[in-house]
């Protein structure tokens, strides 16, 4: 599938002291930027409404919400995100395989219920806040990057459109689920950005390269001089990096 640039790039709107600061940047990133993401922080402060207003605005939404639970709960909370209208929404893939299995079937019911789209449904598959140490520390017996492939592979089993992962991970989840397969990349950084509580960073350019459909950038926007500048740019980035491997714009 071919996405324009400004499609590939989701932009955090995890921003503001209240709805109408975060809808601002909607507003201001508009012409750059056509998904949103609305996580934890944004979904709880402000409810579903920030959803209904982005779409007002004409743009799609990534509910961030990393649903883990039991299978019948996570159902539940995915037929609600497909009623919602969201473009993709996301769960997490420790979850375990009939909690996904579960909800996509509570996707395709809800879907052919409300006659709407289907939405992109991703699996989390290891924070990039996490490393190998950290994994030890929680009692896991692999590294991050094995940890990831097993992970996405149950959920392409399971049925799940796609998974969330690092640019270090991008090359073995297409050795391992193929090209049609989503991947979401986040902890998207400048190259000299100091380090933060993202630990498996990565740039936009080695993001691209590596094969990521969607790139997911919050901080390197939102503390930019020029954010709509910053934005441009990003998109400029990706247009150039797709141009260089020959794909279709």
């Amino acid at each position: 599938m071919n996405r324009s640039p400004r499609e590939m790039l989701i932009f955090a709107l995890d921003v503001g002291e209240g709805i109408e600061e975060a809808l601002s940047w909607v507003e201001r990133l508009k012409d750059n930027v056509e998904i949103f993401k609305v996580g934890k922080e944004s979904f709880t402060r402000y409810g579903p409404r920030i959803i209904e207003k982005i779409k007002e605005k004409g743009k799609k939404v990534f509910l961030d919400m990393k649903f883990h639970d039991i299978p019948q709960t996570v159902a539940g909370a995915a037929a609600g995100a497909v009623e919602h209208g969201v473009y993709m929404f996301n769960v997490h893939a420790l979850g375990g395989r009939k909690m996904m299995e579960e909800t996509v079937t509570a996707v395709h019911r809800t879907v052919k219920d409300v006659d709407g789209p289907m939405p992109i449904v991703l699996a989390v598959t290891v924070l990039t806040s996490l490393n190998d140490f950290d994994l030890m520390q929680l009692g896991f017996n692999c590294r991050a990057d094995e940890l990831t492939v097993r992970l996405a592979k149950i959920a392409q089993e399971s049925g799940i459109s796609g998974v969330v992962a690092s640019v270090h991970d991008i090359d073995n989840i297409r050795r391992a689920c193929g090209h049609d397969f989503f991947i979401v990349t986040p902890g998207i950084r400048e190259p000299t950005a100091e380090d933060d509580d993202q630990k498996r960073t990565s740039t936009v350019r080695d993001a691209i390269m590596h094969g990521a459909d969607f790139i997911v950038v919050g901080r390197p926007i939102r503390k930019a001089a020029d954010p709509v500048g910053k934005a441009e740019e990003i998109v400029n980035e990706i247009t150039q990096v797709l141009a260089m491997q020959g794909k279709v714009i």
